[in-house]
C-alpha cells in the first residue's frame, strides 16, 4: 500500500489480503452460512450487495459514520516509534490493534498487531532489531455512507479486521474494527481485557454520577429522570460531551463546572484542549 490516500478514489479501495487471519467460521455464522462474497469495489455494488435481514437487519440500514470510533478518540502512532513506547501505548490504550501513519492520521501506512510484535519480539522471537515496516499489516478504507454490513464482508474476504473511515477529500474521519461491527449487531462483548474506561457511567452516590463524555445523551436523560436536556431542535446533539460543549461554546477546562437551566451540574473532571473526557454530574446540587 502507498504511503499517501489519494484523495475520495482511496476510500473505496480494500488492501491486499493478509492471509494470517482465519475468520470465515464466524464469519458464515454471523451471516447465518452464506458463501463468502467477492470483494465490493464500487458504491453502486456495494449498495445492491445482498445481506441478512431480520433481527441482523440493521446490517443494511446502519453506516459507518453512525458506529465509528471518531477521529479524535483514535489511538495511533507514527511509523518512526521506537519499540519502547509502541510497547507503552499498547500497555496503556489497552488495544491489540494501532493504526500507523507517517507525518500524520490523515497519511495512514497501515495498523501493527500486538500479537506479532509479540510473537518476533517478545517469547523468545527470532527478531532483534525492530522494523515497524516488516510488522505492519494493511488497513481497509471506507466511506462514512458504507454499510455496516459491507464492511464486514469485506473484512470476511480479506481478512483485514481494522478500517479507516475516509473521507470526500482523503482524511480519516474515524476507525473500525471487527469488534465494533459485531458488536454494533449482537450486543457489547465484554472480556477479560475490558476495563472501568468502558462502563459509559457509574452512579458514585445517588443523584450523582461519573460519566464519560461519549455517554448516549438519549440513554442518560432516562437514567436522571428529567426529560430532555438539550434542545430538541439540535440533532448534532448525541453525547454528554456535546453538551457541555453546546452549553459553554467551547472546550471546558478540567475542573470547570457547567450549570444546566434544567438545574444539573457537570464537573468536567478530565479534559484536554480538544476535548472533554469525563464529566461528574449531579442531578441536584442543592440536595446532593
Amino acid at each position: 500500500m502507498g504511503d499517501n490516500i489519494d484523495g475520495s478514489s482511496g476510500a473505496a479501495r480494500s488492501a491486499q489480503p493478509e492471509g494470517t487471519e482465519q475468520t470465515d467460521s464466524f464469519i458464515k455464522r454471523l451471516f447465518g452460512g452464506t458463501k463468502t462474497p467477492a470483494p465490493i469495489e464500487t458504491p453502486e455494488t456495494m449498495e445492491s450487495s445482498s445481506l441478512p435481514t431480520g433481527d441482523l437487519g440493521n446490517l443494511n440500514s446502519m453506516r459507518l459514520e453512525d458506529v465509528a470510533i471518531p477521529r479524535a478518540d483514535i489511538t495511533s502512532i507514527g511509523e518512526d516509534i521506537s519499540l519502547t513506547d509502541l510497547v507503552a501505548v499498547f500497555k496503556d490504550s489497552g488495544y491489540s490493534r494501532l493504526p500507523v501513519f507517517k507525518d500524520q492520521l490523515d497519511n495512514p501506512v497501515g495498523f501493527i498487531h500486538l500479537k506479532d510484535l509479540a510473537l518476533k519480539y517478545g517469547f523468545n522471537g527470532s527478531k532483534t532489531k525492530f522494523s515497524m515496516k516488516d510488522t505492519m499489516r494493511p488497513l481497509l478504507y471506507a466511506p462514512p455512507s458504507m454499510t455496516i454490513g459491507v464492511l464486514l464482508q469485506k473484512m470476511q474476504a480479506d481478512r483485514i479486521h481494522m478500517a479507516l473511515v475516509i473521507d470526500e477529500y482523503g482524511g480519516v474521519d474515524g476507525l473500525l474494527t471487527i469488534e465494533d461491527l459485531v458488536e454494533t449487531v449482537l450486543g457489547e462483548i465484554v472480556d477479560e481485557h475490558d476495563t472501568e474506561e468502558d462502563v459509559m457511567w457509574i452512579e458514585e452516590k445517588p443523584g450523582v454520577f461519573l460519566a464519560q463524555s461519549r455517554a448516549s445523551l438519549t440513554e442518560f436523560e432516562t437514567v436522571l429522570g428529567m426529560g430532555t436536556l438539550a434542545d430538541t431542535d439540535d440533532e448534532e446533539i448525541d453525547t454528554l460531551g456535546g453538551l457541555v460543549f453546546m452549553l459553554t461554546g467551547r472546550v471546558p477546562a478540567k475542573g470547570e463546572i457547567v450549570f444546566h437551566p434544567n438545574g444539573v451540574e457537570f464537573e468536567v473532571v478530565d479534559a484536554d484542549p480538544r476535548r472533554i473526557k469525563r464529566l461528574r454530574v449531579t442531578r441536584d446540587p442543592v440536595s446532593g
